[in-house]
């Protein structure tokens, strides 16, 4: 694992900023529920929450920094074209975005990546290139051709409109449930986790953002433990949606000021956390039961106290599904 440059300093959105968010978002997104469980509340012993992100009309909570980023960008910027890199759901999110607002839209996306995000985002009309073995190499060849042909290059995670439009969400579950406790985010770019910890501190210091990556990938852990932009230069996770091998210095700097705890989990305990999540009638991707994952690891700090699990995205392959009941009867298999 090595340090890694920051660039260009960014200054994180305001809790203003994603109020005025929520007020451009909520003209395109009716808000998602928030569901309590009783079956899960009973296994981990406190009250469980579960915020329906997978409902979007992508199938995941990236909608809404795609939406807000859109609206803000410039005439000339809209017509120059947007380009950006993604294993799926932020793509699905630009290219949404982007059809919305009639911009021309350019998806880079790992040659591995989810055929099913990728065939979303083709019927949202975006250009989709599959490039690299993963999302850190599908973003250099994004980076170089924005570079080279002028489009408008939206960073995954260094943008503060996305941070701002994914904190709606954040907004919601403090309408709903007020006296929310422990708020527990997946972790891939991190601007869930950013608009949840700007939210949630802002309104009451005292709740618990936790955020999750997978061990097989945990750069934002180390880098937040480290206190440093980190790369990796392998690393693995059948979760795409929190697969990345770079820290970026935007979310980092929001995490370490806004974010209580980062929780590692393995691969075999987010397949078992899918399974769990389709007893409640809820279909998660690896990285929307994720969160579910590390309450389980973290269940005796969890007791007793109102949490809130993101569900941040749904789309997930009948193969994957396959692999993780595969998984939770025998803790051994391989993911496809």
């Amino acid at each position: 694992m090595t340090g890694v440059g920051e660039g260009r300093r960014l200054e994180p959105p305001t809790f203003q900023d994603i109020l005025h968010a929520r007020a451009v978002v909520r003209r395109y997104l009716a808000p998602t529920p928030l569901v309590h469980s009783p079956l899960l509340s009973e296994r981990l012993g406190c009250e469980i929450y579960l915020k329906c992100e997978q409902l979007q009309p992508i199938g995941a909570f990236k909608v809404r920094g795609g939406i807000f980023l859109m609206s803000k960008l410039s005439p000339e910027e809209r017509a120059r074209g947007v380009v950006t890199a993604s294993t799926g759901n932020h793509g699905q999110s630009i290219a949404y975005a982007a059809r919305l607002f009639g911009v021309r839209a350019i998806i880079y996306a790992p040659e591995g990546a989810n055929p099913l995000k990728v065939a979303a985002m083709r019927r949202l009309g975006a250009e989709v290139v599959l490039s690299g073995r993963d999302f850190d190499e599908a973003r250099l060849a994004c980076e170089a051709r924005a570079a080279a042909e002028g489009f408008r290059y939206i960073h995954s995670a260094n943008e503060p409109d996305l941070i701002a439009g994914v904190g709606t969400y954040a907004l919601e579950i403090l309408e709903d449930l007020p006296d929310v406790e422990v708020v527990i985010v997946p972790i891939g770019a991190g601007s869930g986790v950013c608009g949840t910890g700007i939210v949630m501190k802002t309104v009451n210091p005292a709740i618990q953002v936790i955020g999750v990556q997978a061990a097989g990938m945990p750069v934002v852990y180390e880098s937040w433990r480290q206190g440093r932009l980190l790369e990796l230069a392998e690393g693995y996770t059948f979760a795409e949606g929190i697969a990345t091998r770079v820290a970026f210095e935007l979310p980092l700097r929001i995490i370490r000021e806004r974010v209580d705890d980062i929780v590692l989990v393995t691969d075999e305990e987010i397949a078992r956390a899918m399974v769990e999540l389709l007893e409640t009638r809820i279909v998660a991707e690896g990285a929307g039961a994720a969160a579910l994952a590390a309450a389980h690891r973290i269940r005796e700090r969890l007791a007793d106290k109102k949490v809130v699990l993101v569900v941040s995205g749904g789309n997930v392959t009948l193969d994957t599904l396959g692999w993780a009941f595969s998984v939770s009867e025998t803790s051994t298999a391989t993911p496809r």
